[in-house]
């Protein structure tokens, strides 16, 4: 299982990606193979989720979709990630209101090995726990968040945590304190406070 300040492995999936507008027509997206390693070079974000046609998924994914274009701003990408089939996300897509707000790739690991990897999951249900991992350009783990599948996630807080990892990254020998945004005061471990408020 991949470890904080650890490179993740490169895994080659099937996803289902309609980047076009919520409102061209259904269907119009298409089921490719990717890499992790394509998206070297960028952040990299990973949402795990349990399962498409399900409750809590949709209210985290079309709000993560709502702040994919910010995300993007940072030089991110976003694939989201279940044990369904890329043909069970098109599907979803095309299906849902909510779902087809989705531009970034949908990830199917129907074998799990990827949720494996990431340690989220569930062998007793071939699902995947709610998991977030932000991994850096150079393909390096920077965060992980994993939650028990009844508490939906933030994407308001995924974006501050992005930010902050940027931040460091660019800004070496600064930390960032609690709840810190972009314009806040950061650390210097053994200084004061660094910047404005």
């Amino acid at each position: 299982m991949v470890k904080i300040n650890e490179k993740i492995l490169d895994f080659s999936l099937d996803a289902f990606h309609d980047p076009a507008s919520a409102k061209a027509s259904a269907g119009e997206g298409k089921i490719k193979k990717i890499k992790l390693s394509d998206y070297k070079g960028k952040w990299l974000i990973l949402f795990f989720y349990p399962a498409d046609f399900t409750f809590v998924c949709p209210t985290e994914l079309e709000e993560l979709a709502e702040n994919y274009n910010e995300l993007k701003k940072l030089n991110a990408e976003v694939l989201s990630v279940s044990t369904d089939t890329a043909f069970v996300h098109k599907a979803w897509h095309d299906s849902s209101p909510a779902i087809r707000k989705v531009k970034f790739p949908m990830v199917a690991d129907p074998t799990g090995k990827l949720c494996r990897e990431f340690g989220v999951y569930i062998e007793e249900e071939g699902l995947s726990l709610r998991g977030t991992f932000i991994i850096d350009p150079d393909g390096v783990l920077k965060t992980c968040e994993i939650h028990d599948n009844s508490i939906g996630r933030s994407a308001a807080e995924l974006l501050r945590k992005l930010q902050a990892a940027k931040f460091v990254r660019e800004n070496k020998g600064n930390v960032c304190p609690a709840s810190w945004r972009p314009g806040h005061k950061t650390l210097k471990p053994g200084l004061k406070l660094v910047g404005k408020i």
